[in-house]
């Protein structure tokens, strides 16, 4: 809860006390207030700091980043954590790789806009920019093709958006459009050196999943950077996942299968203008399934959070 208060804390102070005599340093406080709410978007999401769903909800309510919907990122989010489909161009909603397939489908500008994205600059620029545009697409297609859910996640979303948006204009001074340029895109890019090479395709299911030993960032990621130990304790929260590591380092990095890299700087030093993946699936989804266009789905709740199910098949008719 401290750590939440202190976000926006430092949130509003960068913009009503720094802004209007030092805007650039306010700009870079505010960007870092981003990405650390982004943050404990996920450790919220993952059922803290209560008990509580709806009061956890409350402490991430005003979206500092502007564009995802709490309650689209959860659901999303605990998809992903079905490890055994980790990096599945489909199943996996969190990944990066595309089908082959689709991907040949593509238009020859976006192509080429996928193979920087898999560089980490690339990311860090481009990143943001096609995540969240291909995320809203898809929301708001399936929001005209009357789905309640997606639909009513965006409708709080909005009221949260318009709360912080209120504050920028009205209470900071500041222009909209400045906000989502900078702190806005900025946070989300601070967020995607982590996520730059968070999974891969392994055979293993536990090697798809990095661990970053030590980072400046670490506090900025809550800890995130030790992915496979959150991957394996996804309930744990953010502040134990150090100790957990360092009580049995030798067996995490041997369940990963050594997908270890001692810090980000590594990862820039080795993939700053270099692709790290294939933007194709190096193995999975490499034609399009059989009656696909056919396969109709529901929502539905597993395991793994809130998601979709094909719809059961009725029994032959005598």
């Amino acid at each position: 809860m401290a750590l939440a208060f202190g976000c926006y804390a430092a949130w509003f102070a960068a913009g009503f006390f720094l802004w209007p005599t030092y805007p650039v340093p306010a700009l870079a406080v505010l960007a870092v207030t981003v990405a650390l709410q982004s943050s404990l978007v996920h450790e919220v999401l993952h059922g803290h700091p209560t008990r509580n769903a709806y009061v956890n909800e409350a402490f991430v309510f005003f979206p500092l980043g502007l564009v995802w919907p709490y309650r689209r990122f959860k659901t999303l989010h605990l998809r992903h954590h079905a490890d055994e489909r980790l990096t599945d161009p489909f199943d996996d909603p969190e990944s990066y790789y595309r089908a082959l397939w689709q991907h040949e489908e593509l238009p020859a500008f976006l192509k080429v806009l996928l193979r920087v994205n898999n560089t980490m600059v690339g990311r860090f620029v481009l990143g943001p920019w096609l995540s969240s545009i291909g995320f809203v697409v898809g929301d708001f297609r399936a929001i005209a093709a009357g789905d309640r859910t997606i639909r009513k996640a965006w409708l709080l979303h909005a009221a949260g958006v318009a709360g912080t948006a209120g504050l920028v204009v009205y209470g900071f001074g500041m222009p909209l459009w400045l906000y989502l340029l900078v702190p806005a895109w900025l946070g989300q890019s601070l967020i995607s050196i982590r996520t730059f090479a968070e999974h891969q395709w392994s055979e293993h299911p536990d090697g798809r999943t990095i661990i970053v030993e030590r980072s400046p960032l670490s506090f900025l990621f809550l800890n995130n950077n030790l992915h496979l130990v959150h991957h394996k304790l996804p309930n744990v929260a953010w502040y134990k996942l150090p100790a957990l590591f360092r009580a049995d380092r030798e067996g995490w990095i041997a369940r990963n299968k050594g997908y270890v890299y001692p810090n980000y700087f590594a990862l820039l030093r080795d993939y700053a203008f270099r692709a790290k993946e294939p933007v194709v699936h190096p193995v999975l989804r490499r034609t399009p399934e059989a009656g696909r266009a056919f396969m109709p789905r529901v929502r539905a709740r597993s395991v793994h959070g809130a998601g979709t199910a094909p719809v059961p098949a009725e029994p032959p008719k005598e």
